[in-house]
């Protein structure tokens, strides 16, 4: 029997992914958390509201692709702070809808400039194109990573169903 196949981290790409994802991710909270006692979680949260209002706590899930435990520790932590604030929807009563505050909206005010300034920085080190192209690879991947899901959750966890 042929021994198994050895996996390689540094050309791993979801491992390399998730490493840029970190790495970045970390540096952003630079931008944020002392400053504003924010974690990355509930600057995800407020960075969702802030482009979409109106989201459900499932639907900022779905929308940052984040675990809903997360979100939901992040939205009770953001609710406490009143930063955003939570409403029956208009149009299903059983849905609640969350929207940021205006201590929210005053914050998401003051990160975005930043947070827009790192990635101006992290994208400089690209040309024109390969920033082009990375928005288009990146786009594919995604796509086909959600096509993929259902395929590896089956086959990891046949029994999980």
């Amino acid at each position: 029997m042929p021994p198994p196949p050895r996996l390689q981290l540094d050309r791993f790409v979801p491992y390399r992914l998730s490493v840029l994802s970190n790495l970045v991710s970390s540096a952003i909270a630079g931008a944020y958390a002392e400053r504003f006692a924010l974690t990355i979680p509930e600057w995800r949260v407020i960075a969702a509201l802030g482009e979409q209002p109106g989201m459900s706590a499932a639907d900022v899930a779905a929308r940052t692709a984040m675990d809903k435990v997360a979100v939901s520790r992040a939205v009770a932590a953001l609710l406490r702070a009143r930063r955003i604030v939570r409403t029956q929807s208009r149009h299903d009563r059983r849905r609640s809808v969350l929207r940021l505050s205006r201590a929210g909206a005053t914050l998401y005010a003051q990160v975005t400039p930043d947070v827009l300034e790192y990635e101006t920085a992290l994208l400089a080190t690209l040309g024109r194109g390969e920033r082009q192209a990375l928005d288009r690879l990146l786009a594919k991947l995604t796509r086909r990573a959600h096509e993929l899901s259902p395929c590896i959750i089956a086959r990891l966890a046949p029994n999980a169903r």
